[in-house]
């Protein structure tokens, strides 16, 4: 879901010269081949020791979003208690020790990849440490993330974690016994921010609430925690099913039940009355600082509000150019800027009647990009992909999205469309986003990650919040590849590309709008339904998507117009020599990188390739 691919250069020099000087340290004595070879070989052993301490604290300080999330299975049966003020602070000691142990490595006695792993790793953890002073976990529940919603859609056991063995079983029921205080510990943080002035707004708390109060259930084997032992595998033994089956509602009626009560009294009697009827993070306590930090972590870039806005601005006048030229070929005659009121009347677009007609087609789209992939790629995952159809808990109010494969192989990439309606789903967005959240977007980048010979916090990176520049990047970029794999020679296909970008710029405008400018929720609303032709429940739900993730929608496009930049830098420099897979191999090689060191890397390789 989330850069610099603007005609204007973005200042990249700061942070590129920061993390030079990360590794510059005294030069080196010289010595002899074997004592040169016996201290390069300590220094990466001082690395890869680091290297792994970093993954297994932040698994074990938020499992859900570093490990599972991203397909490691090991933590699975944990949930963390990264929410905790102690837990917190312990946390950023940690990483404090961490940084001093990286500063005694002499990054020059380092191979190459190795140096390229010194370099992340100062990134993630300068990048951590820049949150410390802002109370993030003061905000631990909002209607688009949260914990119950996710462990309650981990019931269906076809999604990040799987419920197919006995040992699964038994690492659900253990997250699902931590729950509860998990939720203690939410409202004594969301306590402390009403008495600290940092809340939700009140639209946001009205938003999450019947999500809370829909996971009660009237008995506990109703309760979609408990679904898992209504259909075991057939390889449990009666032994197995029986244990499992009164662990299972032990929890649920014990433990689980009366938390989600606590949780939803407070959330109606307390927290709602509190809520502030302000829309931006500007509005909070040192808000501005607090959304220029976010601004950074989310675009890797030391960019202002301002110029994130003006930026927006811009792009969404040069998309609407295309769209004017566009219009005709899709038999639109009327004034330019109703062009998306008109597509979305149009009921031709509607052509499923049921779920698996929508897949179907999908699938179809799939079988299209694989077939062009070889000219584009040579950097191709073994691990396919499968498509599942978002679950009814969160369909309401979730997007489109994809899910990586586990690397160990025990679940595929999975990409998963939200369909409300299937007679009201438009055919006109589904290549452009197949691209991105499916192949090439997503899931070659997320899947080829996990077959790289990788330190475990570089594999595991795609859904860490400070990659999405990245992550996010690559999949729109991968959108505008359909033009050169001829899967917008359909004007209808092409004006979904359009119109999905016309979204990432017009992101842009309303979250800095929202959060640095002073917008309400209602102006920012406006801005979407006239821009994009959506219906106003449409533009709300995205709105408030952005009201509680401030600068996460900045990525996509600021991602995507870096990568775009850096190809057509590659182009002009390379002429006949420039290659799409070579390019892309460069782009997606080594992983998840910063957008400064990304460029780094395609400059050595166009300087290399000349």
């Amino acid at each position: 879901m989330l850069f610099s691919r603007c005609q204007a250069p973005l200042r990249t020099s700061v942070l590129i010269a920061s993390l030079m000087l990360a590794g510059a340290y005294t030069l080196p004595v010289q010595a002899t081949p074997a004592v040169a070879a016996v201290k390069a070989n300590q220094a990466q052993k001082q690395l890869a020791k680091i290297a792994a301490a970093f993954h297994t604290a932040r698994c074990k300080f938020d499992p859900l979003l570093f490990a599972t999330a991203n397909g490691d299975s090991r933590y699975d049966d944990q949930l963390g208690l990264a929410i905790s003020p102690k837990v917190r602070a312990a946390q950023f000691t940690l990483y404090r020790g961490m940084q001093k142990q990286l500063m005694a490595v002499r990054r020059d006695q380092l191979g190459a990849q190795e140096q390229l792993t010194y370099d992340l790793l100062t990134y993630e953890l300068n990048n951590a440490m820049q949150l410390e002073s802002f109370p993030d976990h003061l905000l631990p529940l909002n209607q688009f993330d949260n914990v119950p919603s996710t462990l309650a859609n981990y019931a269906g056991g076809t999604g990040s974690q799987p419920l197919e063995t006995v040992k699964q079983y038994q690492a659900y029921l253990s997250r699902l016994n931590q729950l509860p205080g998990w939720i203690d510990q939410a409202i004594a943080n969301m306590k402390e921010g009403i008495r600290s002035g940092v809340v939700q707004p009140k639209a946001i708390t009205v938003a999450m609430l019947p999500q809370f109060q829909n996971l009660r259930a009237a008995t506990p084997e109703a309760s979609v925690y408990y679904s898992p032992v209504t259909r075991f595998p057939a390889a449990f033994s009666d032994a197995e099913k029986k244990q499992l089956t009164a662990a299972y509602l032990k929890t649920v009626d014990s433990k689980i039940a009366p938390a989600l009560t606590r949780l939803v009294d407070f959330l109606e009697h307390q927290y709602l009355p509190a809520s502030r009827t302000s829309t931006g993070w500007s509005a909070l306590p040192n808000g501005m600082a607090w959304y220029a930090a976010h601004i950074k972590d989310s675009t890797n870039l030391p960019l202002t509000p301002d110029e994130v806005h003006a930026l927006g601005l811009k792009e969404v006048a040069r998309i609407q150019q295309q769209l004017t030229v566009l219009g005709p070929k899709l038999g639109y005659d009327g004034p330019e800027k109703q062009l998306p009121q008109w597509v979305g009347a149009q009921t031709k677009f509607d052509i499923f009647t049921s779920d698996e007609q929508v897949l179907d087609a999908y699938r179809a789209i799939y079988a299209q990009v694989q077939a062009k992939l070889p000219t584009y790629f040579s950097l191709i995952p073994k691990a396919k992909l499968e498509l599942h159809l978002e679950p009814e808990l969160t369909r309401a109010t979730a997007s489109d999205h994809y899910t990586p494969p586990a690397a160990d192989g025990s679940h595929p990439g999975v990409f998963w469309p939200v369909v409300n309606d299937p007679k009201k789903y438009s055919r006109v967005d589904m290549v452009s986003l197949f691209l991105h959240e499916g192949v090439p977007g997503h899931h070659l980048h997320a899947a080829l990650l996990k077959e790289l010979d990788l330190p475990d916090f570089r594999k595991f990176s795609t859904e860490n919040p400070n990659s999405a520049a990245y992550t996010e990047g690559w999949a729109l970029y991968c959108e505008t590849l359909g033009k050169e794999m001829g899967l917008y020679d359909d004007p209808v296909a092409y004006y979904g590309h359009l119109n999905a970008e016309m979204l990432r710029a017009a992101r842009l405008v309303v979250d800095t709008g929202m959060h640095a400018k002073g917008w309400s929720r209602e102006q920012a609303i406006a801005y979407l339904v006239e821009t994009l032709g959506w219906s106003e429940p449409r533009a709300r739900n995205q709105i408030e998507r952005y009201m509680v993730w401030p600068a996460q929608a900045l990525s996509y496009k600021i991602g995507s117009l870096k990568i775009l930049e850096l190809r057509a830098r590659a182009q002009m420099a390379l002429g006949d020599k420039f290659s799409y897979p070579k390019f892309h191999e460069v782009v997606i090689g080594d992983g998840t990188l910063p957008l400064p060191i990304l460029e780094q890397r395609v400059d050595r390789w166009i300087a290399a390739t000349k």
